[in-house]
């Protein structure tokens, strides 16, 4: 886990495929101390880096981002606002490639939508 201490899942549901993660947020975090000191925002690379972390966990493989296709950031997600936040995924495999159609939300407001593939490095 590269996001050390930054996150803890609070609650997962999975039904049909689809995955319902709601994360906690450590707004004392190292992160915010340089992004930003007096309005903490999560970098959009770490919200996309807590769904490549998702994703390992669902399929116990280490993996390697290959394509992040249609990225859009929607809204930031302010740990002080709210410190929850909840990821929508939907994790296929093809052909040793894994897929990824996710959305990230905080606040009722959707922060990321994302596309991505990962090459599998290895089995956990």
């Amino acid at each position: 886990m590269q996001l050390k201490d930054f996150y803890t899942e609070v609650s997962t549901i999975e039904d049909n495929g689809e995955i319902i993660t709601e994360i906690s947020i450590n707004k004392h975090h190292e992160i915010y101390i340089g992004h930003f000191p007096e309005r903490p925002v999560t970098p959009g690379v770490i919200l996309m880096q807590l769904f490549k972390e998702e994703v390992e966990k669902r399929t116990n493989k280490n993996l390697q981002l290959e394509k992040a296709l249609n990225v859009k950031f929607m809204a930031v997600v302010d740990p002080n606002l709210s410190a929850n936040f909840t990821m929508y995924s939907h994790i296929s495999e093809n052909n040793g490639v894994i897929e990824l159609k996710a959305i990230a939300k905080h606040q009722d407001k959707v922060a990321l939508k994302i596309n991505s593939t990962y090459k599998i490095i290895s089995d956990r």
